[in-house]
């Protein structure tokens, strides 16, 4: 059996690599982090209004599956051990365990379907579909959770935390797009 001996070019190559994916992952985090801050209260729902599902988007495809969600695990877990990045600068396992916290959870599984779908030359259609199928998650996710603890039925949960939320989250994903697509041209040009 013959072995090959790794060229040391390889190896800073490699190491280079991973600290490009830290590097980009770590940005995610504080990225959601941000964009949760952009925040409006509204009146008929504990659910509030923010950007972060941006950021998810975002993350999802541009990190892949498995990173984009360790991304969002990571910032969860951030907020669980006291740091202020949910929304209006709030923390603690509390947020998880209340009405919003399966919105929460739901990031993880909208960035990880999301990178699923990714492919290397995909069209907008492709990604704004996954990224749809990753708000329909995070949107199934998060209602279950606040029906089961609120109490409130199915159809109320809907109409307090995804209805109102729909023309504003397809804004998401639309400026998504177009960020990916900057994003990719940009990159294409620096080649």
């Amino acid at each position: 059996m013959i072995m090959r001996e790794e060229s040391p070019q390889s190896k800073s190559t490699d190491k280079e690599a991973d600290i490009h994916s830290l590097v980009k992952t770590a940005f995610f985090i504080v990225f959601t982090a941000a964009c949760s801050q952009i925040s409006i209260p509204l009146p008929f729902t504990p659910v509030p209004l923010n950007c972060a599902l941006l950021s998810v988007f975002l993350s999802g495809h541009i990190l892949g599956s498995k990173k984009g969600a360790l991304s969002q695990f990571a910032y969860i877990l951030l907020g669980c051990a006291g740091f202020p990045v949910f929304a209006g600068f709030s923390s603690g396992v509390g947020i998880i365990a209340g009405p919003t916290g399966g919105y929460l959870a739901g990031y993880i599984l909208a960035s990880f379907i999301i990178g699923f779908f990714k492919k290397d030359e995909c069209s907008l259609a492709l990604t704004g579909l996954s990224m749809a199928l990753g708000l329909f998650a995070c949107y199934f996710l998060g209602t279950a959770w606040f029906a089961i603890s609120t109490g409130a039925g199915f159809l109320d949960a809907l109409l307090m935390c995804v209805i109102p939320f729909i023309p504003g989250d397809a804004v998401k994903i639309i400026c998504a797009c177009v960020l990916i697509k900057r994003f990719e041209a940009l990159h294409l040009a620096l080649r």
